[in-house]
């Protein structure tokens, strides 16, 4: 498999009533983000993601075909995280169906630790992306996430999820049994990026319910400004931002395209403005935004003064900037992200 390891029998993702799911240590406090590699359990700095690998169908204005692409942004993020050198392992499910032999090839040419969960339906999810003439992209889906365990590895440092994956029932509810377990393991942090797709939960009050519980058990958020604007319509970015922190996150980010990023603390704020860049289209910007913020809080990178923070958002904003000025979801390389940041 050309590197990448896919396993279909593990330990389940975690049980109902609390209890550890099998192969996965907790105790102790919460860490502070950017813990997971500062000395305590685990060792090391693997960053284990928890999703879906999809189909894009990509359309593109004027196009008259349809182009499928594998892709799904637990997946992308993954993806990103090898690129950048950090150690990576993700947990997924898909088919054995036409969409689901797309992936595997896809996935088996990544070089990732791949853990494959066993499914009930046995489908791929496949999603319709609509391109327009700006590179931004909206979806429709055929979403299938129910896997019945979430094997994730004993040594992780730190846990990443979002996107369909939280939100999509059953498997969603599993994956908020495992982040709220290690959520309260020393030297581990869990973070997720919201990436609000109402395609598959149109009721903005449940989805935003959704959104609050995975805040809960989440010590790194980040949300688009598009995410926010669709969650708590009317309400400035930040003012949902600070919502969402209220939850129980130490950080909360915010991308906004053109415009930067911004994070919000407790005690601090932090902005910084988008790199100039050729966009060629965004697919995949926000995934390799979260990559890099992923590959700072693994390496030890604090995130506590503004100063701190903006020097993780500079590099993540680059990423993103790098991503852009390439079709599809391309994340950079450590080499090509260190070239524009020095």
């Amino acid at each position: 498999m050309d590197g990448t390891r896919q396993e279909q029998n593990a330990a389940p993702g975690g049980t109902a009533d609390g209890s550890a799911p099998d192969g996965v240590a907790a105790d102790g406090a919460r860490p502070e983000p950017g813990a997971a590699a500062g000395g305590a359990a685990p060792a090391g700095r693997r960053v284990t993601v928890v999703g879906e690998v999809l189909v894009d169908l990509l359309w593109r204005a004027g196009a008259r075909e349809v182009l499928p692409v594998p892709g799904g942004s637990p997946a992308n993020v993954a993806v990103g995280l090898r690129r950048l050198g950090c150690p990576a392992t993700l947990v997924t499910a898909w088919g054995d169906d036409p969409p689901g032999e797309l992936v595997a090839a896809h996935l088996s040419g990544t070089g990732l630790d791949v853990r494959r969960a066993p499914t009930t339906s046995g489908r791929t999810t496949v999603a319709l992306a609509h391109v327009d003439r700006t590179g931004s992209a909206t979806y429709d889906f055929i979403a299938a996430w129910d896997p019945r365990e979430l094997p994730v590895p004993p040594d992780t440092a730190v846990l990443h999820t979002g996107s369909l994956a939280t939100v999509v029932e059953p498997g969603a509810d599993r994956v908020l049994e495992v982040c709220r377990w290690l959520h309260g393991s020393p030297g581990r942090t869990v973070a997720a990026d919201l990436n609000v797709r109402p395609g598959v939960q149109p009721d903005r009050t449940a989805y935003r319910e959704a959104c609050l519980r995975l805040a809960t058990v989440t010590d790194v958020l980040k949300a688009s400004d598009e995410d926010l604007a669709w969650l708590y319509p009317a309400v400035p970015a930040e003012e949902a931002a600070r919502t969402l922190l209220a939850a129980g996150p130490r950080i909360v980010v915010v991308t906004r395209g053109a415009r930067g990023a911004l994070a919000v603390t407790a005690g601090t704020r932090a902005e910084v403005p988008a790199p100039p860049v050729d966009v060629v289209d965004t697919v995949g910007a926000g995934d390799a935004f979260q990559a890099a913020l992923l590959d700072a809080v693994a390496s030890g990178a604090p995130l506590t003064t503004a100063g701190e923070i903006t020097a993780v958002l500079n590099r993540c904003t680059a990423a993103a900037a790098l991503a852009c000025a390439r079709p599809g979801a391309d994340p950079p390389t450590r080499a090509a992200l260190d070239a524009v940041t020095g």
